[in-house]
């Protein structure tokens, strides 16, 4: 359970939705908004600490790290797990590696046409 905690942390920093130097829940608001024990959010803090996700300061609660280096490492994280489900959406859908090839090349001139027109607006 505290690795499933770790996965929805890292991706909420590697989306966006939580912002660098955010404060984050306290371990026990967190294990009543999950039902779990605040021994398992405890544990999931501590191994993102270890890891360098957050950052903790006695009395005054955890924070996401300001670490530059952060940010890139957890959208490559990310990127990997979208990558190996869309490969496992394709071959369900019966589609070649050439044909899921061609869907990420499309999906990819989308995206960067809608980051250019952002960023011209």
């Amino acid at each position: 359970m505290y690795l499933q905690i770790m996965e929805q942390i890292k991706q909420k920093v590697a989306v966006g939705d939580w912002q660098r130097g955010a404060e984050i829940p306290s371990i026990r608001q967190l294990a009543v908004a999950l039902s779990v024990s605040v021994i398992t959010v405890k544990r999931a803090y501590l191994e993102l600490e270890r890891e360098g996700v957050i950052v903790t300061h006695h009395g005054k609660g955890s924070f996401i790290a300001t670490d530059p280096e952060l940010s890139p490492r957890l959208y490559d994280e990310e990127l990997a797990e979208h990558l190996e489900q869309a490969a496992r959406l394709g071959t369900l859908l019966g589609l070649s590696s050439e044909e899921i090839a061609d869907r990420l090349q499309e999906a990819f001139e989308r995206a960067s046409a809608d980051r250019l027109t952002k960023e011209q607006l």
